[in-house]
């Protein structure tokens, strides 16, 4: 197995075998195997050990097995101790999730603590096996199927070619001493289960079981490969990106055949799954979905995704003398000028004296209204974006100068002909606002 690994790691991961690695060592059969083989070539390494603590004294005799072996080897050791059924509790995670977050974000505070080039675990053929059947038996499409990733960022698995009795073989051959997770044996979780009710009947079904999976699962992610290719290109042709703001038109959306599967691959990387948004098409204009950091929302004939941002300032003081403002979306002027001049949609002429400072300028809430230039009497901001056909997005993203309680300017928009400086006004200030967006 040894020359096999080898060949292996010289073909898929060359940087491996000439930069310092951190391999993630449980005590277990296949760490102990990956880190003898990593020891058998000769490579540089460091361990890493988690205890759990879910197993009492197991646990801490499996530390002290781990521990013996790096010192009896000279190799860099690792150790944490985890409280892994109170952060279980405390995030709402079952104990096998919380074991997994907790694994791989101190294994990425050690690649940037040590500068590590990759941290290796040891899954292998049998695990991509499980994972698959887990996945196949909870519904999913060609992502789950397509199993475990060789490559996931920092993270390597070099045994994944390799089956458990492979592993086995070559730790007995070597006279190798491992530990035994005595948890593996039950089958409480759904992962043994397989392991030991399912997988032993499809092997016995036919004896290149493992070996005909693994090469399915090769055609997969090629297809997987394509599927990706395709969505791409109609992502290229269909996300009309401005700024942090995409634009879906829904009629060309619904010429993509097959629809639904299109509809998935779009929309699931923004946390968005393929029922959802198909209910989202056919709902009325102004229901909007939320993932966990995205917003997707129908306005008429066209889907709007865009980015939650939670840290957004939704008010700011402008008093006098300040001669500039920036807000999200805007750079805001103020000089103060002889006499009035033309008022457009970006530069307002208002008369000082009818002003109380500082400014507010804040986003649109319910019920605002104001008078607009250019029209009769007052007009509630709701109607004005209606008229101007606003979208949601727009409309919460809109600023408005404000003196007191009332509405001086619709930013960009419209003025109120309250505050607007006439011939006769004695201080007059003009007020400019630059885009950003």
């Amino acid at each position: 197995m040894f020359t096999k690994f080898k060949q292996h790691l010289d073909q898929h991961f060359p940087e491996v075998s000439h930069q310092l690695v951190l391999i993630a060592v449980s005590g277990g059969l296949d760490s102990m195997v990956l880190a003898n083989l990593f020891k058998e070539a000769g490579y540089t390494f460091a361990i890493a050990h988690c205890n759990f603590k879910l197993r009492a004294n197991e646990s801490d005799a499996d530390e002290q097995f781990v521990v013996q072996w790096a010192q009896r080897h000279h190799i860099p050791i690792h150790v944490k101790k985890f409280d892994t059924k109170q952060y279980a509790t405390s995030h709402k995670l079952n104990t096998q999730l919380a074991a997994r977050e907790l694994r791989y974000k101190w294994f990425s505070s050690l690649v940037q603590e040590h500068s590590y080039s990759a941290v290796l675990t040891a899954h292998h053929a049998d695990d991509a096996l499980e994972t698959f059947l887990i996945n196949l038996s909870r519904g999913t499409g060609l992502d789950g199927l397509t199993g475990i990733p060789e490559k996931n960022g920092a993270i390597v698995r070099p045994l994944l070619p390799f089956s458990r009795l492979e592993l086995k073989s070559y730790a007995e051959e070597n006279k190798l001493e491992w530990r035994e997770d005595s948890s593996n044996a039950t089958i409480n979780y759904l992962r043994n289960r397989i392991r030991h009710t399912i997988v032993p009947n499809l092997k016995m079904m036919h004896p290149e079981f493992l070996h005909n999976f693994l090469r399915t699962q090769t055609y997969l992610r090629q297809n997987a490969s394509l599927v990706a290719s395709v969505i791409e290109k109609s992502k290229e042709e269909l996300f009309e990106k401005d700024g942090n703001v995409i634009t879906i038109s829904i009629p060309e959306l619904r010429k993509l055949h097959p629809f639904e599967l299109y509809v998935h691959e779009l929309f699931h990387p923004y946390g968005f799954s393929a029922p959802s948004v198909l209910d989202l098409l056919s709902s009325m204009s102004g229901k909007q979905l939320f993932s966990d950091a995205f917003r997707l929302l129908k306005d008429r004939e066209k889907l709007i995704l865009k980015s939650r941002d939670f840290s957004e300032v939704s008010q700011v003081l402008w008093d006098n003398g300040i001669d500039a403002i920036t807000l999200t979306n805007w750079a805001l002027t103020m000089e103060t000028v002889m006499g009035k001049g033309e008022t457009s949609s970006n530069c307002i002429y208002l008369d000082k004296e009818t002003l109380k400072f500082p400014l507010l300028i804040r986003k649109w809430e319910k019920g605002d209204y104001f008078y607009p230039t250019g029209m009769q009497g007052k007009k509630k901001l709701s109607k004005f974006f209606k008229d101007e056909k606003r979208t949601l997005f727009e409309k919460e993203q809109q600023w408005l100068l404000c003196s007191g309680k009332d509405i001086v300017w619709v930013i960009g928009l419209r003025a109120d002909r309250r505050f607007l400086a006439s011939t006769t006004s004695s201080s007059v200030c003009m007020i400019k606002a630059q885009s950003l967006s």
